[in-house]
């Protein structure tokens, strides 16, 4: 009797006082409180840093372009992700509980893939235009439009939240695994386990963008190259000592390629080893470690935070505007007019 007190007592539980209660693992004081900084303070950059990208781009008239609309639908899909998803999340991962309504686990869920498909789109489009500018400059301005940029705005936020709908809330998600799905289901979990169909299928919408961003991302690179090669030999031909219009566009949009490169390198880092795992996952009988998945999910999150700093370090146009932000500036009359660009 005492041996099955002592073994009670040593166990933890989600609720103590309901049957059926989900095993809870327990962290030391210290450990929580370490968890919750790192978990927070990538909900808190994600959240401010993309407010601060929206802002930026929707206040200030000489970002008002195609591709600047579509960077700040991309922040705001990230911006969502830190304000609908990563909180619930950090209380889960460091609680090893879901308090939260049951019925808000397939929302949260739902929330989780579309946000997360929605940025994956929203840098295919981002690509696709800058393969455009840099490999036709002269007919860009008439191909890539304030109305093409809505309707690839409109798709990269439909057809994600049209999709992780039909995931979550038709339940096909668990067709085949109503065993697996019955032994995890206890009070306090949010464990989703997704067939082999809808793994195959979440992959395939990862990796087929990820490939033509990748594709595109190189013939940009080669282009760029060519063209800086070309502008420096005529440069020594000319004696030119000062740039040309021509130019310091062409430089400008060769900064902003590379720029988008470290952004797509970043995605990758932060979600291939999810998607891998995933795949992997599903067809060994879902064997990886509680604490391994925890650790691929917020890598994956905080690839919500690292777009706001890559703009940071690479755009001086978002310092400033980051400093007339913060200041308060903006609120002055006319503010919306100021020059961002140094050349």
């Amino acid at each position: 009797m005492n041996s099955s007190s002592s073994t009670r007592a040593a166990v933890q539980l989600c609720y103590k006082h309901l049957n059926g209660s989900c095993v809870k693992t327990p962290y030391s004081p210290a450990s929580r409180v370490i968890l919750y900084m790192v978990f927070g303070f990538g909900a808190v950059l994600a959240v401010f840093g993309n407010l601060l990208v929206m802002t930026a781009i929707l206040h200030f008239k000489q970002l008002h372009s195609p591709t600047s609309f579509l960077i700040a639908s991309l922040a705001c899909a990230d911006f969502l992700v830190g304000v609908t998803v990563m909180p619930f999340s950090m209380v889960r991962s460091v609680e090893s509980c879901w308090y939260f309504a049951a019925r808000f686990c397939a929302l949260h869920s739902s929330y989780d893939v579309a946000f997360c498909y929605s940025s994956l789109f929203h840098l295919s489009f981002i690509f696709i235009d800058r393969y455009i500018a840099v490999t036709d400059p002269l007919v860009y301005p008439t191909k890539f439009t304030v109305s093409v940029s809505g309707v690839c705005l409109s798709i990269s936020w439909i057809l994600p939240l049209v999709y992780s709908g039909a995931v979550f809330f038709t339940g096909l998600y668990m067709t085949g695994l109503e065993d697996l799905v019955s032994a995890l289901t206890c009070v306090g979990g949010c464990q989703i386990a997704v067939n082999q169909n809808w793994v195959v299928l979440n992959f395939l919408l990862f990796f087929i963008p990820t490939l033509v961003m990748i594709v595109l991302y190189s013939k940009i690179f080669l282009i760029a190259k060519q063209q800086a090669r070309k502008i420096e030999n005529l440069s020594i031909k000319t004696g030119r000592c000062s740039e040309s219009f021509q130019d310091r566009v062409a430089k400008r949009e060769r900064k902003a390629a590379r720029t988008l490169g470290v952004a797509v390198l970043a995605f990758l880092i932060s979600w291939l080893p999810y998607f891998l795992d995933s795949i992997i996952d599903a067809f060994l009988g879902f064997i990886t470690p509680t604490y391994i998945y925890e650790i691929l999910v917020w890598i994956a999150y905080y690839n919500s935070a690292m777009n706001p700093l890559i703009y940071a370090f690479f755009y001086p146009w978002f310092q400033k505007a980051i400093k007339l932000i913060v200041t308060g500036k903006i609120l002055r009359e006319n503010s919306s007019t100021i020059n961002l660009f140094s050349e």
